[in-house]
């Protein structure tokens, strides 16, 4: 399964979390876990199978150790098909279009200074559909988005 250039995995160093991607994997003492120093998620290994196993999360994500980087073995049971993307297109884009085709049939009073008011409206509408649907998405792919920027942040402000 591995090739002879790969490094193969030893449980007694340190590896990058696949988790964060920022952190770092180290032994938790008296235990056989490992644990992120970023993250703080606890991981263990199979070494015949070469795989980690995040088992504080319900379902659990595994990874597999390539010799130079983790490789996602959950990633390939995700299945979006185009009905998913449909679902989400019409999320993002139906109800902004509403709003702003029945501000266009049905505008303010010109006068009153509201005639901005419903394509601002559809904006935030967009705005939000569009946050959601991307949330749902780093949810699924389980990229974790908050901790990454946080990271980067805390790391931009050391330097």
């Amino acid at each position: 399964m591995f090739q002879e250039s790969r490094r193969e995995f030893d449980d007694y160093q340190t590896y990058p979390c696949p988790a964060c991607r920022c952190g770092n994997l180290t032994p938790i003492t008296l235990t056989e876990a490992l644990g992120c120093d970023i993250c703080r998620h606890i991981f263990t290994f199979d070494l015949n199978q070469h795989l980690l196993k995040m088992v504080d999360r319900e379902p659990a994500i595994t990874w597999r150790w390539t010799g130079q980087h983790w490789r996602g073995q959950h990633l390939g049971q995700l299945e979006i098909n185009w009905i998913y993307w449909l679902l989400a297109f019409v999320l993002v884009l139906m109800p902004p279009g509403l709003i702003a085709v029945s501000g266009l049939l049905f505008p303010p009073v010109s006068g009153s200074g509201w005639v901005w008011f419903p394509l601002i409206w559809a904006g935030i509408t967009l705005t939000a559909h569009l946050s959601m649907v991307i949330w749902m998405v780093t949810e699924a792919y389980q990229f974790p988005l908050l901790l990454y920027l946080r990271t980067k942040w805390q790391q931009l402000l050391s330097h």
